[in-house]
């Protein structure tokens, strides 16, 4: 992983920490960070700034980090650094051009059609409670995002192997014949 890779993802957690949550953190940072710079920490890149600072974080060193986002509940951010670390390790993690197409095309079928049963489909695949519960904070009204956001986590976590006829199967597993039905027919007509 890249150092700009790296910082990419920092800057990322950062900006998804609620201020309640960057305050938890730094109450657990007591005994790595001293009193009077914890005071000064309002943002996680400063803190991310510190922790590099002592050692307790670089690309190769995010352990300390993780477990302080497992600590507050942020297991989403925490599987985040760990997963975009097994990404990065490799260049062929992704689906040839064709299949991507096809994820493309299969993508915007399914957030038109899918709704509000996007949870269904989310579990259906493979992905957790805390992950889908992160998609509705950051997208509450927005049901095509929602769905979009789902596909994408989806496609990150199956890597090369995401396939369209995967997610067919999981829209006929949840009982979404009509939307499998549409993805199928674009898929032909393209």
């Amino acid at each position: 992983m890249s150092s700009l890779q790296f910082n990419a993802v920092l800057l990322e957690i950062s900006n998804q920490l609620s201020a309640e949550q960057l305050e938890q953190i730094k109450f657990l940072c007591r005994d790595m960070i001293r009193k009077r710079e914890l005071e000064t920490i309002d943002t996680g890149r400063k803190l991310f700034n510190i922790l590099t600072e002592r050692g307790r974080l670089g690309a190769d060193n995010k352990e300390c980090l993780c477990e302080l986002l497992r600590e507050i509940q942020r297991h989403d951010l925490s599987d985040k650094l760990n997963r975009f670390e097994s990404q990065s390790g490799s260049t062929d993690n992704q689906p040839d051009d064709e299949e991507k197409a096809k994820l493309d095309i299969a993508t915007e079928v399914i957030s038109e059609n899918l709704g509000k049963s996007w949870r269904k489909l989310g579990r259906k695949l493979g992905l957790t409670d805390v992950k889908l519960e992160s998609i509705y904070k950051r997208h509450p009204t927005e049901l095509e995002e929602m769905a979009v956001e789902l596909l994408k986590e989806w496609r990150k976590i199956r890597g090369a192997e995401a396939r369209t006829e995967e997610l067919i199967k999981a829209l006929r597993a949840c009982q979404y014949n009509l939307t499998a039905d549409k993805v199928e027919h674009r898929l032909a007509t393209r």
